[in-house]
């Protein structure tokens, strides 16, 4: 009831899902450092204050919670975002308590472009920048997004790909689908 909806719901009967990833867990680096750097100054603090101070303690305590509460809020965020790629959109979902859910069709794709820097190439991740016709979209740039190159070959053959084949593949996968799924049905 309060889970955020998985982003597999929000597909159409008539997609094929081709890509589902969540950023990189490097994307979390900066809230880690932030958390611990906060938390190591609220332990030195209290460790300084004499023992009459015992108020200020307690608020250094309650600040400290707070610190570990939004570190919590932020992991959670993170691991609730998704990025899906259908063979008719890019999709990212978003939000622990609003969901956020941005889409842009893939027919309006013109340009697709990634880089990674060094830290990107150590770790495996990379920003992709997806240029449409006419506008800025929402998903214009992803940042942190893991294995770069499989997905930028993925949507690359999305978008400039053989039409014929890719509906071809995406037949054939419908029905292995629909035999699994009466397969199943046989079972339950």
């Amino acid at each position: 009831m309060f889970a955020p909806r998985d982003p597999d719901e929000y597909l159409l009967d008539s997609e094929r899902r081709v890509i589902r990833v969540r950023r990189h867990w490097a994307s979390l680096a900066w809230e880690v450092f932030e958390a611990v750097a906060l938390l190591a100054v609220c332990v030195m603090i209290s460790y300084l204050l004499p023992p009459a101070q015992w108020l200020f303690q307690n608020l250094l305590w309650y600040v400290a919670l707070a610190v570990v509460l939004r570190f919590t809020y932020q992991v959670i965020d993170w691991w609730v975002e998704r990025i899906v790629v259908t063979d008719k959109r890019f999709m990212m979902t978003t939000g622990v308590i609003t969901t956020k859910v941005l889409m842009m069709p893939i027919g309006k794709v013109t340009d697709l472009t990634y880089k990674r820097t060094a830290m990107g190439r150590m770790l495996g991740y990379g920003t992709m920048v997806v240029e449409s016709a006419g506008q800025i979209q929402a998903l214009n740039k992803i940042e942190f997004l893991p294995r770069p190159e499989q997905v930028y070959d993925a949507i690359s053959e999305l978008v400039f790909g053989d039409k014929k084949a890719a509906a071809e593949r995406f037949s054939m996968i419908k029905a292995q689908r629909m035999a699994q799924g009466k397969r199943r049905a046989v079972k339950g």
